[in-house]
């Protein structure tokens, strides 16, 4: 009988480990709901069974022991958040309060509710493609992708599975699960016909990937004196009828609340915000911070646990949050608050790059001479890609990750801006060396080069510089097809190597940063399972917008020849005026040059001679000559 009590401390001794590891995974258990628990068809999902799915199908894969030590080390950074906040209790921090009043007062003088911008998002974009082609499938759950999945429709979304998620999980939850491979073709083709309607309604539109886009139909509802909301349903029931494919969207009075609206009402619906300040700020005071772009699931874990739960909460914390994640992340934090976000609408290609790199998976790669021939390898890939852009860098980064998935960074300023590929390696063997030094016997599966701080290689319009024109030619047409317009273009950035460039607005670093996450997420799972597409990314190929119909039609512009210069000049008599008098000045400057150059070349004392009409004018009006023109020295 007195066995029974040890027994029972025995199973006691036994359960509390257990109970302390299942505690400490309650976190990990959400942020293996992956990337895209946000997209619809969720919300009838029971995301804890869901979870409990993933958990159990994962535990003990290298997917799963990556995803452990990603939580472990957040879990850590939030320890050490709210030790500082509990810090910043104590203190008396009305001087921040304040200054966080200040700067709400002054982006509140920053709102547009003038402008309506659209977001465009086409409902589970590859599962409709592969429909078209296969129209059994409409009745059975199925997804498209390979390892990880791309997307699915919405049958197998009321099972949990979803984008980003791994292919053996997704079968768990929905064991008759139909995957497709990848067909990008296919998808680009349907994309383009996309894109080729919405330029009707803003030739400016911005493709934010292969299936969504912005569009500022402001200008468009004016010219034809229709509402948004009927412009967008005419938009999308076009689009319905000649792609057969439906869309779904937002509408608002900035990108930021356009694309949370454009969640609402899917699949094939629409939503729309009224551009009014009260309505603005009474819909983002019970919206989730999760559910606005640039939020991802450390960024929503890290504000949750300070007590940041909707954007709402944002405001009665708000002394806090510049010392707790930064100024940059409390401007996009203080925006999300108020609801503001750009009005800006331009081409994809027209934004400014900010970087150029490569990298690659790979088997666990240990040998010094296997890992010199991976850098050469991947700098022959980085020029390649230099070259297509038409970009030099002044600092050149290397990135690895080792076997245990802990990633290092190293970077370096060459002397002079690099492209080549012997530059790259050159450059970067030292930073690989250095590692190597650091981390004996070190196992590589991933390396990656990037070149940052931009120089572009492109010849500067000269033309432009003094003023000029250049006339329309035949030829012009033919460079929007040209490869270098198929990445972001970086035309701000300066060419004399002056090292200033223009930043992102803190929104898109924000949206660019939380997509990079999803990216690098289902790159990883890809990896995991041993199914990587050395294809490109899906999504990520950038293409000039297409020609609004008509506009060939259109008379060509007018032109007007300078009666001293020559050159065609747009027709606005103001521009052309101003040009007229720069090209005068010009001529001024020439004809001093030239009789200062005659009277050297006779060797006399210089003679002034009688002054031009223009300055007899300006005398007889009493206006002073210009001293510094007095002073002129040509020779």
């Amino acid at each position: 009988m007195a066995s029974a009590p040890s027994a029972k401390l025995e199973m006691t001794a036994q359960s509390a480990p257990e109970e302390k590891t299942a505690a400490e995974h309650e976190t990990l258990k959400y942020s293996l709901l992956g990337p895209s628990l946000t997209k619809s068809g969720q919300d009838n999902v029971d995301q804890q069974k869901v979870s409990e799915v993933i958990y159990n199908a994962s535990k003990g894969s290298k997917f799963f022991n990556n995803e452990e030590a990603r939580d472990k080390n957040l879990t850590q950074k939030i320890e050490r958040i709210l030790t500082k906040k509990a810090q910043l209790e104590k203190l008396d921090l009305a001087s921040d309060r304040r200054k966080a009043d200040e700067y709400i007062a002054e982006l509140e003088l920053s709102r547009d509710l003038s402008q309506v911008v659209v977001h465009i998002d086409c409902d589970a974009f590859y599962a409709a493609v592969e429909e078209l082609d296969r129209p059994e499938l409409k009745n059975v759950p199925f997804a498209v992708g390979g390892g990880v999945l791309t997307t699915c429709n919405y049958l197998a979304r009321k099972y949990g599975c979803r984008s980003g998620m791994a292919g053996f999980v997704a079968k768990k939850l929905c064991p008759e699960l139909i995957m497709l491979k990848l067909n990008f073709d296919k998808y680009t083709a349907k994309a383009q016909e996309v894109r080729e309607i919405l330029v009707d309604y803003d030739p400016r539109f911005e493709s934010a990937s292969i299936d969504e886009a912005y569009l500022n139909i402001t200008e468009y509802c004016q010219r034809y004196d229709i509402e948004p909301e009927e412009a967008v349903e005419q938009l999308r029931r076009e689009v319905h009828e000649k792609t057969k494919i439906t869309v779904s969207a937002g509408i608002a009075a900035n990108a930021k609340l356009a694309k949370i609206c454009s969640n609402k009402n899917k699949p094939n619906g629409q939503f729309s915000l009224p551009r009014e300040r009260h309505a603005i700020m009474a819909f983002m005071r019970d919206l989730p911070t999760r559910k606005v772009n640039g939020v991802g699931r450390v960024f929503e874990r890290e504000l949750d646990a300070v007590g940041v739960k909707t954007c709402g909460d944002i405001y009665q914390y708000r002394q806090y949050l510049a010392k707790l994640f930064g100024d940059k992340a409390f401007a996009f934090l203080m925006q999300c608050y108020l609801g503001l976000g750009r009005t800006t609408v331009q081409p994809a290609e027209e934004y400014e790059r900010k970087s150029v790199g490569t990298e690659s998976t790979f088997g666990d790669m240990s040998n010094p001479v296997e890992l010199r021939d991976k850098l050469r390898a991947t700098a022959e890939e980085l020029q390649k890609d230099m070259v297509r852009t038409q970009f030099k860098g002044r600092t050149l980064c290397l990135k690895v990750k080792l076997h245990t998935f802990e990633v290092f960074t190293r970077q370096v300023i060459p002397p002079k801006a690099v492209y080549l590929s012997e530059d790259l390696y050159k450059y970067s063997l030292p930073m690989l060396s250095k590692l190597e030094q650091e981390f004996p016997g070190m196992r590589l599966r991933l390396m990656g080069l990037r070149c940052t701080h931009l120089v572009s290689m492109k010849k500067p319009d000269t033309m432009a510089f003094f003023g000029f024109k250049r006339k329309p030619t035949s030829s012009s047409a033919d460079d929007s097809d040209s490869p270098d317009t198929s990445k972001r273009k970086a035309d701000a950035l300066n060419e004399d190597d002056t090292g200033q460039w223009e930043s992102w607005p803190d929104e898109l670093l924000f949206e660019d940063a939380e997509r990079q996450e999803r990216e690098d997420e289902m790159q990883e799972l890809e990896t995991l399972s041993q199914e990587i597409d050395k294809r490109r990314h899906h999504g990520k190929e950038i293409v000039p917008n297409p020609t609004p119909k008509g506009k060939g039609e259109e008379p060509e512009e007018e032109w007007w020849d300078c009666p001293i210069c020559g050159r065609p000049q747009a027709a606005s008599e103001r521009e052309f005026n101003e040009h007229i008098d720069l090209c005068l000045s010009r001529q001024t400057i020439r004809d001093v040059v030239q009789e200062t150059a005659e009277t050297r070349s006779r060797e006399q004392t210089p003679v002034l001679k009688r002054p031009r009409i223009g300055s007899e004018k300006a005398r007889e009006k009493g206006v002073p000559g210009d001293p510094k023109q007095r002073r002129l020295c040509f020779g």
